[in-house]
Order: structure tokens, then sequence, then C-alpha cells
């Protein structure tokens, strides 16, 4: 089969290529899957590039999610021909990826893909658009409710934040996207914001604990200076849910948002989720996140091109969701 095979030279030095790789490489597990499709996330790009202190063992296949039809089953859950899902788990990490033509893994850290979505699709969503569904099922059961006024999104032109967008939008939440890239705002406004709020405006930090109370509920993308501002400028006991750390990983926050507005930090991790609470982000993702509008989101690769979108993701380069066809 093929895949994308990154290793290691004496002088610490990585480098990623498309091989031919035997079946027998694939590692022990439950279910083989015959991978169709996988995505480009930060994580990818470290694990393509320097490791970022993520992967363990060279030469290493990367691709921390993948969707496509389940091969071989030792487990009665699966059977062949079923189509899944998988994110998260360390896998393309620790372990074997989905930058292959095949992948085999433990059955319980599948998910059945749901109705209305194909594989290309469900890569099309991948990790970040999983986070992004995450983030938003959390600000609801923290409260939030159409109508309560705006809801933030930083970071808003990369993958979770794209998707984030559009499944806001679609739900009836007015929308702020947050972008440094002023040539994104028709992208974003086609994806369902309603207004572009220009990176520099939060990225000064401000010695006033408490701003004026704007926002509704954010998405988080960024961390860093920008979480702080945004902290201070949330509505009484709004949330706001953290899924990465683009502009750091300092928080440079006072506690006073907490104590006198009741403002909820929410973190978010899609890596360890339970098995239950990933069906049911899935089922609302299928439900709620525009099909017309992911395909706008959509970017076509494959495995040739992920070297180079390894360093362009990890650049801040890559808009929307790139979709590999490891078959390509």
């Amino acid at each position: 089969m093929k895949a994308l095979v990154v290793e290691k030279d004496g002088d610490g030095k990585t480098r990623a290529a498309v091989q031919d790789v035997a079946e027998d490489r694939l590692p022990e597990g439950d279910v083989t899957v015959a991978v169709e499709y996988s995505t480009v996330n930060y994580k990818d790009g470290l694990c393509i590039g320097p490791g970022g202190g993520l992967v363990r063992d060279y030469p290493h296949v990367p691709g921390i999610d993948f969707a496509g039809t389940v091969e071989a089953s030792d487990d009665g859950r699966y059977a062949p021909g079923d189509k899944v899902v998988l994110t998260g788990w360390r896998v393309g990490e620790a372990r074997w990826g989905g930058y292959a033509g095949k992948a085999r893994v433990k059955a319980d850290w599948l998910v059945p893909l749901p109705e209305g979505l194909t594989t290309r699709r469900a890569m099309a969503v991948g990790t970040a658009g999983f986070t992004a569904m995450l983030a938003v099922m959390a600000l609801e059961d923290h409260g939030l409710t159409t109508g309560s006024g705006e809801v933030l999104v930083t970071g808003a032109a990369g993958g979770v934040g794209s998707v984030a967008t559009a499944i806001l939008g679609n739900l009836g939440h007015e929308v702020a996207a947050v972008t440094g890239r002023p040539e994104q705002e028709g992208y974003l406004k086609g994806l369902g914001a309603a207004r572009i709020v220009a990176r520099d405006e939060l990225n000064e930090v401000t010695k006033r604990p408490l701003e004026a109370e704007t926002w509704a509920g954010c998405v988080d993308a960024v961390g860093g200076a920008m979480l702080a501002r945004v902290l201070g400028q949330m509505k009484y006991r709004a949330s706001v849910a953290a899924v990465g750390l683009a502009g750091g990983a300092d928080l440079p926050a006072k506690v006073i948002p907490f104590l006198l507005r009741g403002v909820n930090l929410l973190g978010i991790d899609s890596v360890m989720q339970p098995f239950e609470n990933r069906r049911r982000a899935w089922r609302r993702i299928a439900a709620d996140l525009p099909m017309e509008k992911l395909e706008e989101m959509i970017v076509p690769a494959t495995l040739d091109d992920l070297p180079r979108l390894g360093r362009e993701i990890l650049e801040g380069r890559v808009r929307g969701r790139v979709v590999v066809d490891v078959n390509g």
C-alpha cells in the first residue's frame, strides 16, 4: 500500500515521503480499515515535520484522523463493509495513522459513520470539525441559546473556526468571526459570519480586567493574550470553549471575570472523548452542519501534497478543510 512515511536521520532532522509499505507493518488491533480519506490538522503538521514531541518512534506514518470502510474485524460491533471514522486516541502521533491505504486499530476507537455523511465529507469535518462541534455542544450545555447575542469565533478562517462558524450560523446565532487575514471576509461571510472582527482589535493586551459585556459565547482557537482579552468581554455567565493555542499556551488573565461575571472557561479535548459523546457529536454534525457550506471549505489533496501542506499549516497558510484522498 502507499503511505506517507516520516523518517529521522542521525542529525535529528525529519523527512517525509510517499513509500510502498507492506501490510505486515500494520500495528496490532481489532479492526482493519481500508482508508479512503484523511485530512490535515495542526498536529499533522507537527508530525509530518519536526515532531513537536508527539511522535515516539521513527519511521512513522502520521495522520491523526481517517474515514474508510471496514475490511476485517475481530469485534462484533463492526463488520466488513461498515463505514467508520476515527479521530484522536493518539493515532497518527504515538501510533500508525491515517496517511496510508490501510489502518489497523482498536474497535473502541472507531465511530460508525452517521447517515448523511460520506467518508469524504467526514474528513472534510475531521478532527477540527469534530472539535468545533464539541465546542458548540459545550456552549449549549452551559446555557448558550439563539438570540442571546453575538458569538465570537477566533481563528475563524482555520479548520476549527470555519466549521464552528458554519454550525453556529446555521443554528441561528449571530457570529462574529475573528481573522488576521482581511481577504477571507467573503469566505467567512459565506460560511455564516454576520461580521468580521480584525485580529488586531483583540490582540492588544489591556490592563483592565473587565470591559463592556459583548459576547454571549466564544469558540476560541487562539489562546494566549487574545483569550485573556476575550474573557474580560464576555457577558454575565457566558462561556468560552477553548480549543487551541495558536496564539500561545500562556494565559495572561485575571480571575475577576470568573468572580464578578461568572464567566466559564471550558476546555475542549477531542482526543480522549468517551464513545457516546463522540456519537452524539457526529450525529449533530450530520444534522447541523450545512453540507453545501462544508463543500465550500474543501481543498483536495493527495499523499504527495502532504509534506508541503504540513509546512503550510504550521505557518497559518491553510484555509478551510483539506481532504486527502489517500488512494489518489
